[in-house]
C-alpha cells in the first residue's frame, strides 16, 4: 500500500513535474508510487529499451517503493471505459491516500487525456458491485503537477521548497537523456539549465532557492500554520 501515487502520462513526466516532491517525500518517511500511463515511445533519439533503462536509473535515484507502466498508448491516450476500469483497479490495489496528477490545461493531448482519465478512475475506484477485483477504495486528494508544454505556470494553490532537492531532482531528470540531452542544443540555456531556472522562479516567489508547484480544484485543509514559509 502507498501513501502517494504519482500518475504520469510519459516516463519522465513525474521527474520533471515534481520529483523535488518525491524526494522530499520520501525523506519525511512516505511511501510513493509512480504510475507511467505509456512508454512514451516512439521519439525522434529514443527506444522502448532505452527508455526503459533510462526509467529505471531515475527510479533509483527517487528511491520509489513502487513503479510500473500501464502498457495504454502512447500519442493516442484516451480516456477510454477500458482505461479508466485497468487504471481504477491500480487504485483499489496500492491503496493510496493522495494522487498527483497532470495539471488539467496542457498543450500535449495525452497530459489532457490524462487528467480526464485520472479524476474519472478514481470516482470508479470505489464503485462496489463490479466485476473489478480488489476491495472498493477512494483516494482522499487529489493535487495536480505541472509539468505543461505551454509557456507559463498559472496561478498554483501552492508552491514547495525543494531547495535541499533540486541537485538530486536534476539527476533524476538528466537520466533521460534520449529526452532532453541526445539531440539538443548544449549552449547554456540548456533544456536543463532552463528547469533550474524555473524552479528558481517558484522557489523566489516563496523566498528560498528552488520550488515546485502545484494545484488543487478542491479546497485544501489546514490544522496548523506551522508548517507554512
Amino acid at each position: 500500500m502507498l501513501d502517494v501515487l504519482v500518475i504520469a502520462p510519459h516516463p519522465d513526466d513525474a521527474e520533471l513535474g515534481m520529483s523535488g516532491a518525491i524526494l522530499k517525500m520520501k525523506a519525511d518517511g512516505w511511501r510513493v508510487g509512480v504510475l507511467d500511463l505509456t512508454s512514451g515511445e516512439p521519439t525522434p533519439f529514443g527506444s522502448l529499451e532505452t527508455r526503459v533503462a533510462e526509467t529505471a536509473a531515475a527510479t533509483a535515484i527517487l528511491g520509489l517503493d513502487w513503479r510500473e507502466n500501464l502498457g495504454l498508448p502512447n500519442r493516442s491516450l484516451e480516456a477510454t471505459l477500458e482505461a479508466r476500469a485497468k487504471l481504477a483497479v491500480v487504485f483499489r490495489q496500492q491503496r493510496p491516500r493522495w494522487l498527483f496528477a497532470p495539471y488539467w490545461v496542457d498543450a500535449h493531448p495525452d497530459h489532457v487525456a490524462a487528467t480526464e482519465l485520472i479524476e474519472a478512475a478514481r470516482f470508479w475506484s470505489k464503485l462496489t458491485k463490479t466485476d473489478m477485483p480488489g476491495e472498493p477504495f477512494h483516494p482522499q486528494r487529489i493535487f495536480y503537477y505541472y509539468c505543461v508544454h505551454l509557456k507559463h505556470i498559472p496561478q498554483p494553490a501552492f508552491l514547495l521548497d525543494i531547495s535541499d532537492y533540486w541537485e538530486r531532482k536534476r539527476a533524476a531528470i538528466e537520466c533521460y537523456r534520449s529526452q532532453f540531452i541526445a539531440g539538443r542544443p548544449q549552449e547554456p540555456p540548456t533544456f536543463i539549465d532552463r528547469q533550474r531556472d524555473q524552479a528558481a522562479m517558484l522557489g523566489a516567489a516563496i523566498g528560498v532557492k528552488y520550488g515546485e508547484a502545484f494545484a488543487s480544484r478542491e479546497p485544501i485543509g489546514l490544522t496548523t500554520l506551522m508548517g507554512l514559509v
